[in-house]
């Protein structure tokens, strides 16, 4: 396999949505230029049923070193996610059953493969699973790992010393979990490992292992997290239930970015589009220079749902954003809905506007739910056979 080594594309590599690399950017920059294929991995663990737009910033690099001709492999955490990540957690994860895991995962490589072309026969990009080998170590074999690390070296995780100080409890079993994605760059014999700020523990004990068992060196790519710059908090959290997900609807994707904060605009087009550098920064230009940002927002949901879905579906969605949002119209098309019963709690959860009843009830509390224009009062509020139920500014669903 013939590797690029063209320095524009390793610059952009390099530092485009890059935090930090380990130990230097100039030792991962030799690698690259050095004609070597190198094995390069991400790992993701399958607690939720989607991949959002944070995640697709690594797998947008996995692609940038894909065409590079480098090695790449998916490894989903399937063993890992049944322990849970204590990264960035003021308190114990909850552990997934296998049941749990293999629901998450129907549609993982689907999603991926959005970004990731897993079709590729020259290059194939491997999809592998860390229960093939985590499952089999032996007890012996956990001792040997385990004996890598001193416990002041695990307590160095702020979020564990934080837990220690709140004397909340912190359990034994989360020190495993850096012990065994640390092993994963082991079994993968990886080269280098790609993850969020938020996984620099965990990818260094990879670091240590590999130096450890191989007598090598991996390199380490932290990238940046979509966060707000204001306010430091996330914009995509699986575990929060926040985000925007590459299976949503062209019409939820291109509202939900929409709703996204001014301030974080920028940072999107860097990290989750495919737009050049110099077209973004021409972009932040106009911004300083007092453009409107809901235009550049627009631009930036155009582009996202044309990267998941296609240039009609960003069209499409753009004039339904537009007339039903901004000009508060409700929209020409929307779905349909026979219901078994015609009350508004009924008609909510079955045309899956709400998710439960008590989520149903929640919204009419508050008052986001209309009924053919009209603020729903009341739980037992009957609905008819063409009539229009609302939620919110977004989500509409027509009585058959």
């Amino acid at each position: 396999m013939a590797i690029i080594t063209d320095q524009e594309k390793i610059d952009e590599v390099l530092n485009r949505s890059i935090d930090m690399i380990y130990p230097t950017k100039e030792a991962f920059e030799e690698m690259l230029k050095s004609g070597k294929q190198l094995r390069i991995y991400l790992g993701i663990d399958p607690t939720a049923t989607y991949v959002h737009l944070g995640h697709a910033t690594n797998y947008i690099i996995l692609k940038r070193l894909h065409e590079l001709g480098h090695k790449i492999i998916v490894l989903i955490g399937d063993f890992t996610a049944m322990i849970g990540d204590p990264s960035d957690k003021n308190a114990m994860r909850k552990r997934l059953t296998k049941e749990d895991v293999q629901e998450n995962l129907k549609t993982f490589k689907d999603q991926i493969g959005k970004i990731l072309d897993f079709n590729d026969t020259k290059n194939p990009i491997e999809l592998r699973f860390n229960a093939d080998w985590l499952s089999k170590l032996t007890f012996e074999d956990s001792v040997n790992l385990a004996s890598h690390f001193t416990v002041q070296r695990m307590l160095e995780r702020d979020n564990f010393e934080k837990r220690i100080k709140e004397n909340k409890p912190l359990y034994v079993h989360e020190f495993f979990y850096p012990l065994m994605q640390g092993y994963d760059s082991v079994a993968l014999n990886a080269d280098v490992e790609i993850g969020g700020t938020d996984q620099t523990f965990n990818m260094l004990a990879g670091r240590t292992l590999v130096k450890a068992y191989q007598d090598r060196e991996k390199i380490v790519m932290t990238t940046t997290l979509l966060e707000n710059p204001v306010t430091g908090e996330k914009l995509m959290s699986k575990s929060l239930g926040t985000g925007i997900a590459l299976n949503e609807t062209p019409t939820d994707m291109f509202g939900k970015t929409m709703a996204l904060p001014d301030e974080a605009i920028i940072q999107c087009f860097i990290d989750c589009t495919y737009l050049t550098m110099d077209e973004i920064k021409r972009l932040e230009k106009d911004l300083k220079k007092g453009a409107n940002p809901r235009d550049l927002k627009i631009r930036l949901a155009r582009e996202l749902v044309t990267m998941y879905h296609s240039g009609k579906d960003a069209q499409e969605a753009e004039s339904y954003f537009v007339s039903t949002f901004s000009q508060k119209q409700r929209p020409t098309e929307m779905p349909e809905l026979k219901p078994r019963a015609y009350d508004i709690i009924t008609v909510l959860v079955e045309s899956k506007i709400c998710k439960s009843k008590s989520e149903a009830r929640q919204v009419i509390e508050q008052g986001g739910v209309k009924l053919n224009d009209v603020k729903v009062e009341a739980f037992d509020t009957a609905t008819a056979t063409g009539d229009v139920v609302q939620k919110g500014s977004r989500f509409f669903v027509k009585i058959k």
